[in-house]
């Protein structure tokens, strides 16, 4: 573990998504579940993108912060969620935050990450290059980085949405999420309580994909709609241990853009493209099992009005 970072190569367990859960009770929601009916077929849809900041990340972010000493500052980088969820569960916490974020980050999401009063840093034309940055600025005496997915404590607490999923449906038998940097993935089997987990990536923008064909994180090409939520060029060292036995999916980019599209016709959930992801697989038929869940995540994304 470095000083400046706090970063721990211990891989996290299901007793860690328990105490997880309970520090970041008193600060999260518990978002809820939809059971629903498509095409014929069951399903269960895990309104995440209800979180506070609309993504699962906000539990990470808040176990992080909560499961180690008090920092006088921190500091992260993010493509948009994780930044928003880190500069959001400061503020709660009442802690000065500073976010990297590539140039090309959505409007949307810079907006919302200075709106809780942390400060924003664009660096770089990718979420490698800001972090780098990030992780240079945080090397001080008593900052913390919060790292978006390869840290133990920011994955148990995305093990809390598989948690809940559990205990709200006990009867569904699988779990489908998307994955970026592998975080709420990894989360996601340790919460699971056994069941499969269906890892979910847009073709093109694949870091766990092309990680479990080598046999190791490698780097990874970054071309998607989604790439703003999902745009890991490298699946977390930490996430990648967790996800050696799961189901790799791919979906195309104009399939995740119609399953997101039939969201909010069918269901009137307005989620970005990377929410959608999951549904685009478990519609082309690449989900197992009689009742599967899909984690519906990344409400981060601007409406234009009629």
């Amino acid at each position: 573990m470095t000083p400046s970072t706090g970063l721990s190569t211990t891989l996290p367990t299901r007793a860690d998504v328990d105490r997880a859960a309970a520090r970041i009770a008193p600060y999260a929601r518990r978002t809820p579940v939809m059971r629903a009916v498509v095409d014929g077929r069951p399903l269960v849809l895990k309104l995440e993108q209800l979180q506070l900041t609309g993504a699962f990340k906000l539990r990470g972010a808040l176990n992080a912060l909560l499961g180690g000493p008090r920092p006088a500052r921190v500091v992260t980088a993010s493509g948009g969620n994780h930044g928003l969820a880190v500069a959001a569960a400061s503020a709660l916490l009442d802690l000065p935050a500073t976010v990297y974020v590539p140039e090309s980050v959505p409007p949307a999401k810079a907006r919302r990450i200075e709106a809780t009063g942390a400060s924003l840093i664009r660096h770089g034309s990718t979420y490698a290059e800001a972090a780098a940055a990030a992780m240079a600025f945080a090397d001080a005496p008593g900052s913390r980085y919060v790292p978006a997915y390869n840290d133990p404590l920011v994955i148990a607490g995305q093990g809390t949405c598989a948690a809940e999923v559990v205990a709200q449906c006990p009867d569904v038998d699988s779990l489908v999420v998307a994955v970026g940097g592998g975080g709420l993935a990894a989360g996601t089997v340790l919460g699971a309580a056994g069941r499969p987990v269906v890892a979910v990536e847009p073709a093109g923008c694949q870091a766990l994909h092309d990680a479990l064909a080598a046999g190791r994180p490698v780097d990874s090409a970054v071309q998607s709609i989604a790439s703003s939520a999902l745009g890991a060029t490298r699946v977390g060292d930490l996430p990648f241990e967790l996800l050696r036995s799961v189901r790799s999916v791919l979906v195309p980019d104009a399939e995740i853009i119609a399953a997101r599209d039939r969201l909010w016709e069918e269901f009137r959930l307005a989620v970005e493209p990377a929410g959608a992801v999951p549904f685009a697989a478990w519609l082309a038929g690449s989900v197992p099992g009689e009742l599967a869940c899909l984690v519906v995540c990344g409400a981060n994304t601007d409406w234009q009005p009629v």
